[in-house]
């Protein structure tokens, strides 16, 4: 298989590209776990979060939001601890933001996947060498308005890769 050579760095990139990234993730948890990491990516290498994933989903219980949106400030300095995570207090504080957003969602009846994957451009094959799009800025836009923080449109599109909104895969084909 030909791979993007970020995804040759390493016997974990590989795996992640060959059995993940790309592939539709389209479920609430699902979603609110790819936000959050892609939020504690901004600033770092991606391997970095790979690597520490086992430890955030330990210490983020799993990414359920509803257990998340229900963290305290004890939490807050319980994860600030964590040598298993990324250890900041404004993308931990993010985390938890955005879990209360996704609960909110779900009381008021929006699906965070639906949401997400309604910003799906007609064309989804368009702009693989891109690092942003009128859809991923649209989308920054709309998590924002409910509530969402660390959703900005260069985030949101490696969001939009990684779940397969966009299809970028075939280029490595």
């Amino acid at each position: 298989m030909n791979r993007p050579a970020w995804a040759e760095a390493s016997a974990l990139m590989s795996d992640y590209f060959d059995t993940e990234w790309g592939f539709p993730v389209r479920d609430t948890p699902g979603v609110y776990e790819r936000i959050v990491l892609e939020g504690f990516q901004s600033g770092l290498s991606w391997a970095v979060v790979l690597r520490k994933r086992p430890g955030f989903r330990a210490a983020f219980d799993g990414f359920d939001p509803e257990v998340v949106a229900r963290y305290t400030a004890a939490d807050v300095e319980r994860l600030l601890a964590d040598p298993g995570i990324v250890r900041n207090r404004r993308k931990i504080e993010a985390a938890i933001t955005n879990a209360r957003a996704t609960t909110a969602m779900t009381d008021a009846g929006v699906d965070l996947g639906d949401l997400v994957w309604s910003f799906r451009p007609d064309d989804p094959t368009a702009g693989a060498d891109a690092t942003e799009s009128p859809e991923s800025l649209a989308l920054s836009k709309a998590l924002k308005k409910h509530g969402f923080v660390f959703v900005g449109p260069v985030t949101m599109f490696a969001l939009m890769q990684a779940i397969g909104i966009l299809e970028h895969r075939q280029a490595f084909s």
